[in-house]
C-alpha cells in the first residue's frame, strides 16, 4: 500500500485531504517537515499511485500538499522534478497542477527562473503546461520584486516567437506581462497584436493592455470581440456595464469576472482554468 512508502512527519500529508475545502495552503513546516524531508516529498509529489488513487479517497490529494511543503520549504532541488508535472496538464487535463504549481514555483523563488524560462520557449510542450510555466514566472517576479526583471525577459522571450506558438499562449504570456507592470514590453506586445497573433479572450486587445499599463487612460475606438465572445454573446473582458452580457449559465446577478477570480460555477477554481478555459477548449 503506497502509506507504507513514507515515513512520518511525510506520512501526515496522506490524509490531510481535499484541498478544495482549504482557504489557504496549511502550514506544513508545523507538521515536523524541514529540509531533511524533501527527497521523500519530491518521491510523493510524482508517485503515479497517488496521482491515480481513488478520486473519493483522501490519498489523491496528496500530491498536492507535497508540492505545497516543497514549496514552503523553498526546496531548489524541487524544481526540475516539479516542471515535470506540468505535462499532466495538457495530457491528464490535471487543471490542479495548472492553477497550484505556479504559486509553488513563486514561493521556491529566482532559482526556478531559468528552468520556467526554457520549459516555456520549448514547443514541445504542450500549450496549457506552457501557460503555466508562463504563470510560474509571473508568480516568482510578484513575490520576488529582485527577480522581476528576470521573468520579465523570460516572458518576453517567449513572446517573441509570436508568430509561431498559439495566439492563446501569447494572450496568456502578454497577461502575465500586464500582471508584472512590463510597460518595457509594450512595443513588443503591439507587434504581437498587429500581427492578429493574440488570444482577445485572455487580456483584451491593445488599447485594454495600453489602459491596464497606464500607457493610455480611455479607448479611442470600439472593442475588438474574438469569434468565441461572437458565438457565445459575451466577453470575459472588462467592460462598461451597459456592454456586459453574462456568459451562458452564468446567474444574471453574478458579478463581472476577471481571470484570476473564482469560477462563477463554483468549481473552486479560478475563471481562466475553468469556464474560461473550457470556451478555448480543456480536473481531480
Amino acid at each position: 500500500m503506497t502509506a507504507s512508502h513514507y515515513l512520518e512527519p511525510v506520512s501526515k500529508l496522506l490524509t490531510m485531504g481535499d484541498c478544495r475545502k482549504m482557504r489557504q495552503w496549511p502550514d506544513y513546516l508545523a507538521l515536523g517537515l524541514s529540509p531533511e524531508h524533501v527527497p521523500d516529498l519530491i518521491r510523493m509529489a510524482l508517485d503515479e499511485d497517488l496521482h491515480w488513487a481513488d478520486s473519493d479517497s483522501l490519498e489523491v490529494w496528496t500530491p498536492i500538499h507535497a508540492w505545497r511543503a516543497l514549496a514552503q520549504l523553498g526546496a531548489e532541488e524541487a524544481i526540475e522534478p516539479l516542471t515535470r508535472l506540468l505535462a499532466r496538464i495538457d495530457e491528464f487535463d490535471d487543471d490542479w497542477v495548472g492553477e497550484d504549481l505556479p504559486d509553488a514555483f513563486g514561493l521556491i523563488g529566482p532559482a526556478a527562473i531559468p528552468t520556467l524560462t526554457q520549459y516555456l520557449a520549448d514547443s514541445s510542450h504542450g500549450l496549457w503546461a506552457r501557460v503555466a510555466a508562463a504563470g510560474g514566472l509571473a508568480s516568482i517576479g510578484k513575490l520576488h520584486p529582485e527577480a522581476r526583471s528576470e521573468c520579465v525577459a523570460g516572458l518576453t522571450t517567449s513572446l517573441r516567437q509570436f508568430a509561431q506558438p498559439d495566439p492563446t499562449l501569447n494572450g496568456f504570456v502578454i497577461s502575465y506581462l500586464v500582471d508584472l507592470r512590463a510597460a518595457e514590453a509594450a512595443p513588443l506586445m503591439e507587434q504581437a497584436f498587429a500581427a492578429d497573433c493574440v488570444d482577445l479572450s485572455i487580456q483584451g486587445d491593445w488599447e485594454d493592455v495600453q489602459i491596464e499599463l497606464g500607457l493610455i487612460h480611455e479607448r479611442t475606438s470600439p472593442r475588438q470581440h474574438n469569434a468565441v465572445e461572437e458565438l457565445l454573446g459575451f466577453s470575459r473582458l472588462k467592460r462598461p456595464p451597459d456592454e456586459l452580457a453574462q456568459p451562458r449559465g452564468m446567474p444574471p446577478s453574478a458579478p463581472e469576472l476577471g481571470r484570476n477570480d473564482p469560477c462563477w460555477c463554483g468549481s473552486g477554481k479560478k475563471y481562466k482554468y475553468c469556464h474560461m478555459r473550457a470556451n478555448q477548449g480543456t480536473s481531480r
